[in-house]
């Protein structure tokens, strides 16, 4: 019974990690090419000037990718980012979030 709960720990912790690393197998360059609309709102380098709009230069990938496929579906409601995010590609996203996680 120990060996099984072991097992079943370490399974688990890989597949935490697995997640928590944020699989986003984004471009990166791509993801700079299509940032060039984020920089009026979050800043040419990911960093806004408006307290009103929050950084994106740093985050996570998984946080996100996850926050703007959340935009797209309408899980999350924002009268400026679901219209921006309403028509990028599930790879437009991880793109995004591999360029803006890299800054």
């Amino acid at each position: 019974m120990k060996k099984f709960v072991a097992i079943a720990n370490a399974a688990a912790i890989a597949v935490a990690m697995t997640f928590s690393a944020g699989a986003i197998a984004g471009d990166a360059a791509a993801g700079k090419a299509k940032a060039a609309s984020c920089a009026g709102c979050h800043g040419a380098a990911g960093v806004s000037n408006n307290p009103m709009w929050p950084n994106l230069a740093g985050q996570k990938a998984g946080y996100l990718a996850k926050a703007i496929k959340d935009y797209k579906s309408g899980a999350r409601k924002d009268p400026m980012m679901s219209p921006m995010a309403a028509p990028l590609s599930d790879a437009d996203i991880d793109n995004l979030a591999a360029y803006f996680s890299g800054l």
